[in-house]
């Protein structure tokens, strides 16, 4: 039972951390405001691990190799963790596609729920100026414009999104059955 508590623990606050990685990684992938409070907090939480990395790998442009990077060695040595602390054995080149797999998958998410959201603010709170807000727009609208190129909004309402959730919802399935391939244990 103690181990369970431990790695059930150590599985979430792990996500909450990798999820603040990728989202610095996305937020410079879309230019989000740096001075965003929301991005400050952002960086200053990953700056620790992101700069060592970033001496060696600087960002090209807009792509942020270094919070890959930082991401993908985070994600699998908290799977080697976890897999030690259940007593499971594992190969070393399986944690690092597994913690490609996993940070892939959380972008995706990512983008599902932040379109999710973004289609709600568009109904209850258009125009908002949040940081909160101003992020979701930031983040998904790279992703929304050629959606909106190929299906232009009709009598007022922007259907695009629609075709977001077909590609992502595809992507998704693509996920699944290759983590279920790499033998993804969670």
């Amino acid at each position: 039972m103690g181990t369970e508590i431990l790695v059930s623990t150590l599985q979430m606050l792990s996500m909450f951390y990798l999820t603040i990685v990728v989202l610095r990684f996305l937020f410079q992938l879309c230019q989000v405001d740096y001075f965003n409070p929301i991005s400050q907090f952002i960086a200053k939480a990953t700056n620790p691990v992101t700069e060592p990395v970033r001496k060696m790998v600087p960002p090209v442009k807009r792509f942020d190799g270094a919070s890959l990077i930082v991401a993908v060695l985070f994600q699998s040595i908290m799977y080697l963790i976890i897999l030690s602390l259940a007593g499971y054995g594992f190969q070393p080149l399986a944690l690092l596609v597994w913690g490609v797999l996993k940070v892939i998958s959380l972008v995706i998410t990512i983008y599902f729920f932040a379109i999710i959201g973004m289609i709600v603010i568009s109904w209850l709170a258009p125009g908002n100026p949040h940081p909160g807000i101003q992020i979701i727009h930031q983040i998904t609208e790279p992703i929304m414009a050629p959606f909106r190129n190929l299906l232009p909004p009709m009598g007022g309402l922007d259907l695009s999104p629609i075709l977001v959730f077909l590609v992502l919802n595809m992507v998704m399935v693509v996920m699944r059955h290759m983590e279920t391939a790499a033998g993804m244990p969670f």
